[in-house]
């Protein structure tokens, strides 16, 4: 083989490699149930791609300091979740606003 082609199946790999995992990701991302922001666990919250156990108290303490989300993109109003990061977990998460603060 000449090295042009080596290089060549050796990108074609990396990229296969790569590319497989975030496909793997969306398909288990569309069998989950969404996560409702306003009644998950600490638990839930960090099983969520992404969020770590810091974040996940800085949700719960947000909710509890500003009441209910009252739609996902207010997730970007919590320390450490920006546009990115919603974008990964859009499709994850819910809200669904108690009767009683409606």
């Amino acid at each position: 083989m000449t090295r042009m082609m080596t290089r060549m199946m050796t990108t074609v790999l990396l990229v296969a490699a790569l590319l497989f995992p975030m496909a793997a990701q969306a398909q288990d991302a569309a069998k989950r149930t969404p996560v409702n922001l306003n009644t998950a666990t600490m638990e839930q919250l960090e099983d969520l791609p992404g969020i770590g156990k810091a974040t996940a108290e800085r949700i719960i303490e947000y909710r509890t300091k500003n009441g209910a989300f009252k739609k996902i993109e207010d997730l970007m109003n919590v320390r450490g979740v920006g546009e990115k990061s919603f974008l990964s977990l859009k499709e994850l998460i819910t809200v669904s606003v108690p009767k009683t603060e409606k």
